[in-house]
């Protein structure tokens, strides 16, 4: 048996009275795209934040490539991010850096890799996201959304990482920029043969993107399942959140 690039078994968080984890358990196998669905805190980013230990949990356990590192510090937390690769929701590049090095930021601060050969490898990695040598001395403001989103996507794949994390890739992109973002994501996770977590509210993406979907619901997850089936997901709640209807067990926030 496969073990997992990652795995969260009966994970739980709460922040003070909010209990926002309630025992999370999901696994995601090497070259494998799991989507994690869910209405808005309901826990999904913190899932994510727990895995690359930008937050303890209060119980359970996280395994990367079976080791655990729930409470990882220092320089083995360190060792265990390097596997990391994030595409944060809005691109997250920092404005006052070039875009070569917003997308080398890790080669030049943490790795020390020199400007030189770093701006070489963050241009190579630009190529590969379909974004022009030409917009290497650029400014974030001077790039429309989606080619942020794909210098987001070389930032986080320059290191070549064994798992990526997906925060709402498409989220403020038009159809047809979301659909060509999303068919970079599916390319590139082929081409590293990674395994990759996204989290998303847009059903086309989630669609197009997983191997396997898992919902997310007050801090459990209700269902997983292969993206082929989440039609005949057999689950009230997923039915209602793909199809969008705000009659249904999960009651709508407004």
């Amino acid at each position: 048996m496969t073990t997992p690039k990652l795995s969260l078994e009966n994970v739980t968080k709460a922040f003070g009275a909010k209990q926002v984890l309630n025992g999370v358990d999901l696994d995601v196998a090497p070259g494998k795209s799991l989507v994690i669905i869910g209405g808005s805190g309901v826990g999904k980013s913190v899932t994510i934040k727990c895995a690359i230990g930008l937050i303890r949990p209060d119980g359970g356990t996280i395994r990367v490539d079976g080791e655990d590192v729930t409470g990882a510090s220092g320089k083995k937390l360190d060792a265990v991010r390097a596997k990391f690769g994030m595409l944060f929701q809005g691109a997250a590049l920092f404005d006052s850096l070039t875009i070569w090095e917003n997308v080398a930021f890790r080669l030049l601060y943490a790795d020390r890799v020199p400007r030189n050969e770093a701006r070489e490898r963050a241009i190579e990695t630009m190529r590969k996201v379909r974004l022009a040598p030409e917009t290497a001395n650029l400014r974030p403001v001077e790039l429309s959304g989606g080619m942020q989103k794909r210098a987001g996507l070389a930032r986080a794949i320059i290191t070549r990482p064994e798992i990526i994390f997906f925060d709402e890739p498409t989220t403020g992109l038009d159809p047809i920029t979301a659909d060509a973002i999303n068919d970079l994501i599916v390319e590139m996770v082929k081409d590293l043969g990674c395994a990759a977590v996204s989290i998303t509210h847009d059903m086309p993406s989630a669609r197009k993107i997983a191997d396997e979907i898992a919902m997310i619901h007050q801090g459990r997850i209700v269902w997983r399942g292969p993206a082929a089936d989440i039609d005949r997901s057999g689950s009230a709640m997923v039915d209602q959140f793909v199809n969008g209807r705000a009659e249904g067990p999960i009651r709508a926030i407004v």
